[in-house]
């Protein structure tokens, strides 16, 4: 059986420093067929803190019962390896604790960001990172990954440089999970979405691709496209000359995913996982 949600919330991430945040991108779908809309940041801020989007989802989630996909990895590889980091004395051996030896060694950062891990050497040794590639990187995947690359493949988690490296959003998206324990269902590593809001991870270059869109060079954020991609998730077309904006189109990320989120979350297969999903977390979705 499949949870009942009454509000779909798709949320295009950014791990970068600062507090105010150009790539991040809200987007709203009510329950039906109703085109989504794009959410403006707080009416003080020219763009989304990534402190004001967790606010944001803490108030929507009193209001009705929130489904929200967020676009970071909600964990690392540990299937492979029986670890998150292989070789480590005392490594964390689940996500909440993962979550919060992330928070904690990044406590005095502001906004949630994560990047203060690539200053202690005995972790930096496992990323890619801007300032230094450690050399116990490796392109590890997760089985999520695996299983969605017939479709799209994903960027390896330790992966923090270049346009795809989805590793310093997660970072920050860690961050917040640990933040949010007892306040929302961190799915699929908790798995009671009785709650009143429910999180779950989302790939939008994912959903694009299942309906037949390359999200390459802005193609995905072409009106035709969008609205091609939109009615494949059975919602209605965005009005002529809707533009999404954004550094990366995040604008057209965040609405397919609102989208795809409502259209997949009443597939009951959907909420049916392996049991490496708990270690691992999941991609929304993928099958």
């Amino acid at each position: 059986m499949s949870p009942d949600f009454e509000l779909f919330i798709g949320i295009d991430w950014s791990g970068a420093k600062g507090s105010s945040h150009r790539g991040i991108a809200v987007s709203e779908a009510e329950a039906g067929q109703s085109v989504p809309s794009i959410i403006s940041p707080p009416a003080d801020a020219r763009s989304w803190f990534r402190t004001s989007v967790m606010e944001y989802l803490i108030k929507k989630s009193g209001e009705r019962k929130t489904l929200a996909g967020i676009d970071f990895a909600f964990c690392y590889p540990f299937i492979d390896e029986n670890t998150y980091f292989p070789g480590m004395q005392d490594a964390p051996a689940s996500a909440p604790e993962l979550w919060a030896l992330i928070d904690r060694i990044n406590a005095e950062a502001t906004d949630l960001y994560g990047g203060l891990i690539w200053k202690n050497p005995e972790f930096a040794a496992y990323y890619n990172a801007p300032a230094i590639k450690g050399h116990l990187f490796r392109s590890r995947r997760r089985q999520t990954e695996i299983a969605a690359k017939p479709i799209k493949s994903p960027s390896p988690t330790f992966n923090c440089v270049g346009p795809a490296g989805v590793g310093t959003g997660s970072l920050a998206g860690m961050r917040m999970l640990h933040k949010l324990e007892g306040q929302a269902c961190r799915w699929p590593i908790e798995t009671n979405t009785d709650k009143s809001l429910t999180l779950v991870e989302i790939f939008p270059s994912f959903y694009f691709s299942l309906a037949g869109v390359r999200p390459i060079k802005g193609n995905h954020a072409r009106l035709d496209m969008l609205n091609k991609a939109l009615a494949f998730f059975g919602s209605n077309s965005l009005p002529d000359g809707f533009v999404a904006k954004g550094p990366d189109f995040d604008e057209a990320d965040a609405l397919i995913s609102s989208a795809a989120i409502r259209a997949l979350a009443s597939k009951p297969e959907v909420w049916s996982l392996p049991s490496c999903a708990i270690q691992e977390g999941w991609i929304f979705g993928v099958e």
